[in-house]
């Protein structure tokens, strides 16, 4: 006999999170650069007609900022961090106390942070830093010296295409019946060359080559060295050579004592290799510090530049209107903008809040880096932070990425002091940064006529109670943009 069949209910309780869109709209508020801030409040400014900036009050009731040890109030914000879940805003927001919303938040988005721009500080803050630079672009500078030329009206069309097809080092990547082919006016190969060779003489030296060795040639014309020169001779046929350093192999065949060899090494040393790279692009811009460290006494004190950021508050005009009669669905969308201005408000305070609490305790656990620099960075990861201030590793990660801070040891970004370690004499952790800057100096320091090879560089550090292996130092020196010590080797 077969059994019968029952459907059976079951109450289960579990927990999970909700990425509501107001949370993912307060995680992505936290990570974004400053740039990207200050577009993406000018967007809400645009579609959010609640909220407002605040353009006539000044910033109000800026408070004393705390200092490294806390004393002032970060142990305050880390005490109310550690009492409010991160996600607790996003299950509040559905209803706002408006009222109350009035009295504590329509000045700006700033005046309660106690850690603003800080006024007379700006005074002591390196002006350049907030200036943005556009650089002269390279086909710009080529067309202007094509303009002035003698040539005709169709050299200049092939000239004109020759440097819209240069590479961002400056070089041709096409061949000469290429560019022929691409002309609108069909000119001969013969045009096209000779154009190229009039290019070749524009500024930069050697801009317009089609591969190092014609680059560096022409840079040799341009000193007036003939084409039979030692320098000339070793571009041309000895290029390869030359970039291993060979130079006793050079001077057998050349037949020339090394000591001519090292004198056309000196002169073939002081050309450009890459003619465009004088040249940036349209985007070239000088960084913008998030947040400040400066030392005042003994202390290290964090101030957050919250200069050019718009204070925001809800219009005083849809909040008399939301109290006014009107139909629900006028009431409905005051009330849905207002929400969103509200907790756009929210996430930016939270955002400074976090972004002072990580550099706040950056500081304290780097505290011998500010006073000595990079030789005395220590090995730092998120999770140290994270336990510091109460947070998780992830909002730790978040509010460092893209942000810069301008120190007394120079402008860093926040991710730049979490470095791993490698281990030290005596059970101790040295950071990875440190050991990066001895190799730096011990390189700067070598005999370049007999360069020190990663194995003896190893040797050093182990003799420093650094315990590292020599393909450790050689990728180091790699991320360093620091040549093997073959291609290092000198003979002057």
């Amino acid at each position: 006999m077969a059994q019968d069949a029952r459907i059976v209910l079951q109450q289960r309780l579990s927990q999970q999170l909700v990425m509501t869109p107001q949370l993912r709209q307060a995680i992505k508020i936290l990570q974004v650069s400053r740039a990207e801030l200050e577009t993406l409040i000018d967007q809400e400014l645009t579609e959010n007609p609640v909220l407002e900036e605040n353009i006539d009050e000044k910033l109000e009731g800026q408070a004393e900022v705390p200092t490294v040890d806390g004393q002032n109030g970060a142990e305050e914000y880390a005490a109310a961090e550690a009492e409010k879940p991160e996600v607790e805003a996003a299950s509040s927001v559905g209803e706002i106390d408006w009222k109350e919303y009035a009295e504590n938040y329509s000045n700006d988005i700033h005046g309660s942070t106690g850690h603003g721009s800080g006024g007379d500080d700006d005074d002591r803050r390196a002006a350049l830093e907030n200036v943005l630079v556009k650089r002269t672009l390279l086909p710009d500078h080529l067309m202007w010296q094509l303009r002035l030329s003698d040539l005709s009206d169709q050299e200049k069309e092939v000239g004109a295409l020759i440097i819209g097809s240069l590479d961002k080092d400056g070089f041709l990547p096409l061949q000469l019946e290429e560019v022929a082919f691409l002309a609108d006016t069909w000119p001969d190969v013969e045009i096209v060359e000779r154009v190229l060779g009039r290019l070749q003489d524009f500024d930069p030296p050697g801009v317009a080559a089609r591969g190092l060795a014609e680059c560096l040639l022409i840079q040799l014309r341009q000193l007036g060295l003939a084409d039979d020169a030692l320098p000339a001779r070793i571009v041309r046929d000895y290029l390869p050579m030359l970039e291993s350093r060979r130079f006793d192999r050079l001077a057998r065949e050349l037949g020339v004592p090394i000591e001519l060899i090292a004198e056309a090494t000196k002169v073939i040393s002081v050309l450009e290799p890459k003619p465009g790279r004088d040249f940036g692009d349209s985007d070239t811009r000088y960084v913008t510090p998030d947040v400040y460290v400066q030392k005042v006494g003994d202390d290290y004190v964090v101030t957050l530049n919250e200069e050019g950021l718009p204070r925001l508050r809800v219009s005083s005009f849809y909040r008399r209107m939301l109290g006014q009669n009107g139909s629900p669905e006028a009431r409905g969308y005051i009330q849905e903008k207002m929400r969103a201005a509200a907790w756009l408000i929210k996430s930016i305070h939270q955002r400074q809040r976090t972004l002072y609490m990580v550099t706040s305790s950056i500081v304290k656990f780097q505290r011998e880096f500010f006073e000595g620099g990079v030789a005395f960075l220590r090995p730092l990861v998120l999770k140290d932070v994270a336990n510091d201030i109460g947070m998780h590793e992830s909002t730790v990660s978040r509010a460092t990425a893209g942000k810069y801070v301008h120190t007394p040891q120079g402008t860093f970004e926040l991710k730049y002091f979490f470095t791993s370690s490698l281990r030290g004499g005596q059970g101790s952790e040295v950071s990875a940064e440190s050991v990066k800057e001895k190799i730096r100096e011990i390189i700067a320091k070598e005999d370049a006529k007999k360069p020190l090879s990663d194995q003896y560089i190893a040797e050093m550090l182990g003799k420093e109670q650094i315990d590292i292996a020599r393909r450790t130092v050689a990728k180091y020196r790699e991320l360093m943009g620091i040549l093997p010590s073959s291609k290092r080797k000198q003979v002057y």
